[in-house]
């Protein structure tokens, strides 16, 4: 699953663009085969008194946290392939603001520590993940 948690300043995000935003997040997974119900958005939206970056009040910024526990990147040429795309997914999203601080990473988590619905998911590309991919919901496998 991957869990994108974003903290932003007020104002950076609309109702709209965070759908917007969030739906190319999903896309992206689903191209790749996830089932589409595996990929969390969150916003927190963080008012400037709360947001600090080198010990300093940050007026506008964005800081994301995501966790990839589905698949894992198998190596550094792959790791940095993952961070490109993600910055071209944000960058539309994020460069229209001036002065705008903002950052990622990507933390890749143990599937064995993670269940939907209390059922450890599917291995990765087995008949039982695209299974739960094309009912977009968990089932017994």
């Amino acid at each position: 699953m991957p869990l994108w948690m974003i903290h932003h300043s007020p104002a950076i995000f609309t109702d709209d663009d965070k759908h917007r935003l969030a739906s190319r997040i999903a896309d992206h997974y689903e191209q790749v085969g996830l089932p589409r119900f595996y990929v969390i958005t969150l916003f927190h939206q963080t008012p400037p008194e709360d947001f600090y970056v080198g010990g300093q009040p940050t007026p506008v910024g964005v800081r994301i946290t995501i966790d990839h526990i589905a698949r894992h990147n198998p190596d550094q040429q792959a790791r940095r392939r993952t961070a490109r795309w993600i910055n071209d997914i944000l960058t539309p999203h994020l460069q229209q603001h001036t002065d705008l601080h903002w950052e990622f990473h990507v933390d890749e988590t143990s599937a064995d520590l993670w269940m939907i619905n209390g059922i450890a998911p599917p291995p990765g590309g087995s008949d039982a993940e695209k299974t739960w991919a094309e009912q977009n919901s968990t089932s017994a496998y």
